[in-house]
């Protein structure tokens, strides 16, 4: 195996699975979940009964978008919307439309990874709420949060909901909050979702749907390999497993090895060897309840100006300031 030192690598996904599959235990990064076929999966996902957490953050926006609009745009002033991570949008539009209707001054600049997304948002809202200027931004969050602070002086609100705040384990999600903060000035605004703690099986549930939905989801990160790096992942040979620790409120997705197997990766040079039974980790879900925020929220340097929650308190939307 050749040193990592010595490697080039054409972009960060080849990095990141060179790096994730030579590492032991074996990781893979959820975020290269999505493409064409990962954003229709996780599309499908959203709309499956048993994932609960789009319904309950549409409900909330829907019962306090006057409240949450007028928060934004307090004195009339101009402010740019930006959203990290924005999928389909259709949580979002809910605002979108209340601002448009109401005539408040702003403009929208979603960000996603996927390229895909955003061109499929962007021509959605061009079709639904035409009136909305709409400024796309593709790549990390990371990468983007560095160029938020950039904006033409207009006052920002930053939008990130969906609870992908739990895709990073508390030391992580205090750094990117620490990011975050710093992207933005007195006065700017951070609405945030948090899937709260829950019964455990209605968690479980939410990512181990029977259909299978959430395991093609999955697996998808290994057909993205097989198709953009030329592996030969042979997605069958995989088991889809979901666990939740109640104590930490710490969901984990893994992709676990049915048999002793060698995969080779075209494009990295690479041979891995799984065991029977290894795992490959690619996702945690991370559940809160307010005593976390409170403290994720002062490790990190920002305040809780508000909250609003569902009305079964599975799932809150929090608004915090520098």
């Amino acid at each position: 195996m050749q040193n990592n030192q010595t490697r080039t690598f054409t972009s960060a996904f080849e990095q990141e699975v060179y790096e994730g599959l030579t590492s032991f235990p074996k990781h893979l990064s959820s975020k290269y979940f999505y493409d064409e076929i990962g954003d229709k999966l996780f599309q499908d996902i959203m709309a499956m009964p048993e994932y609960y957490l789009t319904n309950r953050e549409f409900d909330i926006l829907e019962a306090n978008k006057a409240e949450i609009s007028a928060l934004f745009s307090r004195d009339g002033e101009v402010f740019s919307l930006f959203e990290l991570g924005a999928g389909d949008g259709k949580k979002t539009k809910i605002l979108l439309q209340y601002l448009v209707d109401n005539k408040i001054p702003f403009d929208y600049r979603p960000i996603d990874i996927s390229q895909n997304a955003l061109d499929q948002l962007e021509n959605a809202i061009k079709q639904e709420i035409p009136e909305v200027e709409v400024n796309t931004l593709q790549g990390t969050y990371f990468d983007t949060l560095r160029d938020i602070d950039k904006v033409n002086g207009r006052k920002k609100v930053i939008l990130f909901l969906g609870s992908n705040i739990g895709n990073l384990l508390h030391e992580p999600a205090i750094e990117f909050l620490k990011n975050l903060r710093d992207s933005i000035n007195e006065g700017d605004l951070i609405l945030m979702g948090f899937d709260q703690k829950k019964n455990p099986q209605t968690i479980l549930d939410a990512y181990n749907d029977k259909t299978g939905i959430t395991e093609a989801f999955n697996k998808n990160i290994l057909a993205r390999i097989n198709r953009e790096l030329g592996g030969d992942f042979v997605l069958d040979n995989f088991l889809h497993w979901e666990v939740y620790d109640p104590e930490t409120g710490t969901a984990k997705s893994y992709l676990v090895s049915k048999a002793a197997q060698r995969i080779n990766i075209e494009s990295l040079g690479l041979q891995i060897r799984l065991k029977r039974w290894e795992t490959i980790h690619t996702e945690i879900s991370q559940k809160y309840d307010d005593a976390t925020v409170e403290w994720l929220a002062e490790q990190s340097g920002l305040q809780i100006v508000t909250e609003f929650a569902d009305n079964q308190n599975q799932y809150k939307n929090y608004v915090f300031k520098k």
